[in-house]
């Protein structure tokens, strides 16, 4: 079994570079990705840049050119259900693209012919985040989080995703994942880290607490490597 683990940013891969094995670079399309070990399970480790065109690049080449099984993916969020504080860990359930509009044609937001509105993720990796939370003791949510090319800073827009689409948390590359994933039939997750409110002081929130957030959400994904049944 090969596991793949996303990060959108540098800074989301760095902890779990940190901590892996044997690391070796590839480079292609214009993109580096580390093909590594941990726990004595191959990885293979990349950080797609920003946004959803980007994050479908990645993950296609880590499940085609590499070979990968299932894609575990790790970084921030930003919160829109107001219990979510910085630093708390949510796991999606499912993953929308609010950003996504042909309401003119009489479809509902997110949704394009032979598509879906929201894409669920993989049980079984949920159920094991579930356990590794626990044998942490650290509290785990669980809920849809909605993508798009737009670092949200708006009170109004937050609450708009919330209504439409029931979402709990946003970012910029997690359903364009689930996307890929889905057509490819491969098992896949998709972890964040609370790094900022997602409200009008969202630039100064995240430049704050990124690094810690991605080092929370990269050791909890390296518990989760450990934890799979091969």
């Amino acid at each position: 079994m090969k596991i793949a683990i996303m990060g959108a940013m540098p800074e989301e891969i760095e902890p779990l570079l940190a901590r892996v094995e044997n690391a070796r670079e590839t480079v292609y399309a214009a993109n580096t990705y580390y093909e590594a070990e941990y726990k004595g399970k191959e990885v293979v480790i990349a950080y797609s840049k920003i946004g959803k065109v980007f994050a479908s690049l990645t993950a296609a080449t880590l499940i085609e050119k590499f070979g990968c099984d299932m894609l575990l993916f790790s970084g921030v969020a930003g919160a829109i259900d107001p219990d979510l504080k910085v630093g708390d860990l949510i796991i999606a359930d499912g993953l929308c693209q609010h950003d996504l509009d042909i309401t003119a044609f009489g479809h509902p937001h997110g949704y394009v012919p032979e598509g879906k509105v929201c894409i669920p993720t993989d049980p079984y990796l949920r159920k094991v985040a579930k356990i590794v939370a626990i044998e942490k003791n650290l509290p785990l949510k669980e809920g849809i989080i909605a993508t798009g090319d737009q670092f949200v800073a708006n009170v109004e827009r937050k609450s708009w995703i919330a209504k439409i689409f029931d979402a709990h948390a946003l970012e910029m590359e997690g359903a364009a994942v689930a996307v890929v994933c889905n057509a490819l039939e491969v098992p896949f997750f998709i972890l964040r880290a609370i790094s900022d409110s997602a409200d009008l002081d969202a630039g100064f929130d995240f430049d704050a607490f990124l690094e810690s957030s991605a080092k929370v959400s990269a050791d909890f994904i390296l518990d989760m490597v450990e934890a799979i049944e091969q």
